[in-house]
């Protein structure tokens, strides 16, 4: 085994060590904040309309007469087996509610960050490049702007200026395309069904942009700062003197540094695009688990939010821990 992949497996088994802990903290504090509200979450969400017997039932269903260790406990079987329960508001299994509607949180999220991706890395290389020129100050501005304006202001403008789209397709297609992944468009495109996917696209463009503006600014700030900084390295001047083109230098060396900071601070990124997809979802009526979180929040039904916000959580740390890895592989120097 060479070096080089002995320390990646070393950096590999670390990382992972240090996520246990982290993902303990988050549970803990899922657990506590669902349980802050006066009396218990049952009581909080179903007082007034269940009488004693039946209120007294339903807490020892879901283990509330139980010690909080005990809570806890259960609460920890079911994030390892995945069956965070039903919910008290329309019976469903929680799991269900996760794999039906996470498959259009994913898709929105996909979309918000390739707009970002498409948008920002160019005008951050044409910024950082042109440093001090109209394209820089206008770029810096646009950024400013984007990552200033909040979603619950983008959406609405967008959807008064290009007119309104709701859900994630029109309901003839969501009626007649089968269901295989829970991915609507990668479902259309499995049956080959491709004015279904042009559709699904057409209702991706508002919320995806509406969603990418929260980081597109993040990516054009970081990529300009760092490209200005990698073309004043000694190896881009020792490039310049073997007499290699500005064009390569810039795509060859300085690019390649620049975006490995970006690729850090992705996993971050896309912790903010899964809180903005609540609001964005909502908004545009499109069937995703933010949209899922909010009317369980104004239902108050604790089952449904305390199993939705542990997925989140849980997903945000194995995003996390996938760029870590993929930045380590890209720079040999993150695994010292």
């Amino acid at each position: 085994m060479s070096k080089q992949s002995g320390s990646l497996r070393r950096y590999i088994l670390i990382r992972i060590a240090l996520a246990i802990p982290m993902v303990l903290i988050l549970l803990v504090m899922v657990f506590v904040l669902m349980r802050v509200a006066p009396g218990d979450p049952i009581s909080a969400s179903q007082g007034g309309k269940l009488n004693a017997a039946e209120l007294a039932a339903r807490k020892h269903a879901a283990g509330f007469d139980a010690p909080l260790y005990q809570q806890f406990w259960d609460y920890l079987k079911s994030v390892i087996t995945l069956n965070f329960g039903t919910t008290f508001s329309d019976r469903r299994s929680v799991r269900d509610i996760i794999i039906e509607n996470g498959g259009a949180t994913l898709t929105l999220t996909f979309g918000a960050l390739l707009f970002a991706t498409l948008i920002g890395i160019p005008v951050g290389l044409l910024a950082g490049r042109l440093r001090d020129s109209a394209i820089d100050i206008g770029g810096r501005l646009f950024g400013i702007l984007s990552y200033a304006v909040p979603v619950i202001v983008a959406a609405p403008l967008l959807k008064l200026a290009f007119g309104e789209t709701s859900g994630q397709a029109s309901p003839l297609v969501q009626l007649n395309v089968p269901t295989q992944t829970h991915i609507l468009i990668v479902d259309a495109a499995i049956v080959g069904d491709w004015d279904a996917v042009s559709d699904i696209v057409n209702h991706m463009v508002l919320p995806s942009i509406a969603l990418g503006l929260l980081i597109v600014g993040v990516f054009i700030r970081m990529i300009r700062i760092n490209l200005i900084q990698s073309l004043q390295g000694d190896y881009i001047e020792a490039a310049r003197a073997r007499g290699v083109k500005e064009g390569a230098v810039v795509a060859r060396h300085a690019f390649r540094n620049a975006m490995v900071p970006v690729i850090t601070v992705l996993g971050l990124q896309v912790a903010m695009l899964l809180s903005g997809a609540v609001l964005t979802e909502k908004i545009f009526n499109w069937p995703g688990i933010g949209r899922q979180l909010i009317d369980y929040i104004t239902q108050r039904d604790y089952v449904a939010v305390q199993g939705i916000v542990t997925v989140f959580a849980l997903a945000v740390v194995v995003i996390s821990m996938l760029i870590d890895f993929i930045n380590a592989l890209i720079d040999p120097r993150v695994r010292y």
